[in-house]
């Protein structure tokens, strides 16, 4: 599978989505981006500063609640971990 369905495919969902804004946009390519480096598993396990350094955010409540919302909206499906050692599960619908 092409890395670049993904995306398209979140584009076409959010096309008509005034909810989405262009930090959900980078979280979400940030997503991807680990997907891809991790060999595209079903689950994908990522601790939150990988991916707040990854979409260049500068908070970690930033990413907590843009990755909260995008779960909510049913773009993705995040498990957050609650513990430090343990990465959280985040599986993206495709």
């Amino acid at each position: 599978m092409s890395a670049l369905k993904p995306l398209s495919d979140f584009f076409d969902a959010i096309e008509k989505d005034a909810r989405i804004n262009s930090t959900h946009i980078g979280i979400y390519a940030a997503l991807l981006q680990h997907w891809n480096r991790q060999g595209c598993p079903d689950r994908l396990e990522v601790f939150s500063y990988e991916l707040i350094g990854l979409a260049k955010l500068s908070s970690r409540d930033t990413y907590f609640k843009y990755i909260r919302e995008l779960s909510e909206y049913g773009y993705i499906r995040y498990e957050r971990s609650f513990n430090r050692n343990k990465p959280s599960a985040i599986y993206l619908f495709r």
